[in-house]
């Protein structure tokens, strides 16, 4: 019986020990993560009262992050993944840490808010080594005929965190105070790291060839990235949806100001995204793509920016968590085809640069995209930012759509 006849198992990445491992490692990192994220937002924003310092946050991880990447995945192709992941969760254990120290002692004040920047730029090159080095790692630890499977079972546990991270982030704010939010998050990330040194497997170190000169060994993801324009039409509709139609830094602007709810709504609005996008992996677990998954895919993406475009008006609360939901199912479409597109294209010695390549489009965008959020609410006014922002995605999706054939007539991946 061939793949393709077999009945769908919507477990089966589940069934390989070392990815459950891998799985607790990234739930557990992503719930401290976000607490995390969501603190410095309400810390950083109830110092300065200033959006464009929000901007700034996300400035100073973008900054490493960009940099650092593409040594990151050529890294990943020639080390152990695993110790390199292990290294990266230690160094974001340590920034928690700081920054509950910082809190703790009284440190954080409108002339001194430039510590938080300098331990998110620490941050920053931490996740530029664990997000390109996590991302080929996963890919050892499960067969190549249930990526598919095992990207969707990974994107519903990241969004699952994603729901819970927030939400715990409002709460523990509303009883305890930043510095609880801190100390909570430093130790999820060392769970994190002590369900990943569980990891049993041992996947072949340096897959680059040897001799190949150190540069041109850096730039081998963008060269075949290049040669694949239905892996680049999809990372380019998800970089432009998240660089301009990413409302996430504003939240805090949004929950103090516009819908007056506090540090309670604002964990509810963070979460909102996710709780649909979880929504979203479980259904695909058990219903996975079976055609017309690049047209899916354009959709999708322009269905992301009329909910984002309509939040920005919203003045009711649950609609506004309405929308977001809504922006969470639409997006995590879209990120689980970009994903088994990149697995199944990407041949296993290049994985770790070409996911740094796609870390650098996708993953520092969401950074980038609150630093522009933030110039642009400060030039714009929040509510004009978030709305001409949800627009470019439709646009940029009709650019595609007439731009890269192969992304329109794309049928089935996986």
């Amino acid at each position: 019986m061939t793949a393709a006849e077999r009945p769908h198992d919507p477990y089966a990445a589940l069934r390989v020990a070392d990815y459950r491992r891998f799985i607790a490692c990234l739930m557990a990192q992503t719930f401290g993560t976000l607490i995390q994220g969501v603190v410095v937002g309400w810390q950083v924003y109830k110092v300065t009262h200033d959006p464009l310092a929000l901007g700034l946050v996300g400035l100073a991880e973008a900054v490493p992050f960009i940099a650092f990447a593409l040594p990151s995945g050529h890294l990943a192709d020639r080390a152990d993944r695993r110790r390199l992941c292990l290294g990266a969760l230690t160094v974001l254990a340590a920034c928690s840490a700081a920054l509950f120290w910082m809190t703790h002692v009284d440190l954080i004040r409108p002339d001194t808010v430039w510590a938080i920047y300098a331990v998110i730029f620490v941050s920053g090159i931490a996740r530029s080594v664990l997000q390109p080095t996590r991302t080929a790692l996963s890919a050892d630890l499960v067969p190549r005929d249930i990526y598919l499977n095992a990207i969707t079972w990974r994107s519903s546990t990241w969004q699952f965190a994603a729901v819970g991270g927030p939400a715990m982030g409002g709460l523990l704010l509303g009883f305890g105070g930043p510095a609880l939010g801190y100390a909570t998050a430093a130790v999820l990330i060392v769970v994190a790291w002590g369900a990943l040194v569980r990891v049993t497997a041992r996947p072949d170190g340096a897959t680059v060839a040897d001799g190949v000169p150190a540069l041109s060994g850096l730039l081998e993801g963008i060269r075949f990235v290049r040669t694949q324009p239905v892996l680049l039409g999809a990372i380019t509709l998800d970089l432009f949806s998240v660089l301009f139609a990413g409302a996430e830094a504003l939240l805090p602007v949004f929950a103090l100001d516009i819908l007056h709810v506090g540090a309670p709504g604002l964990g509810f609005l963070r979460a909102a995204p996710a709780a649909g996008s979880v929504a979203m992996s479980i259904y695909l677990s058990h219903r996975p793509f079976r055609s017309r998954a690049g047209w899916t895919m354009m959709i999708s993406v322009a269905l992301y920016g009329v909910c984002i475009s309509t939040f920005g008006l919203s003045r009711s609360f649950p609609l506004s968590v309405g929308m977001l939901a809504l922006s969470g199912m639409f997006d995590n479409v879209s990120v689980v085809l970009r994903a088994t597109l990149l697995q199944t294209l990407t041949p296993r010695e290049l994985l770790g640069r070409v996911a740094a390549v796609n870390a650098i489009f996708i993953g520092s965008s969401n950074e980038i995209g609150a630093f522009e959020s933030g110039v642009a609410a400060r030039l714009l006014g929040a509510v004009p930012a978030v709305v001409l922002g949800g627009l470019v995605p439709i646009v940029v999706v009709a650019i595609t759509a007439w731009r890269v054939q192969g992304l329109r007539q794309l049928e089935r991946i996986g």
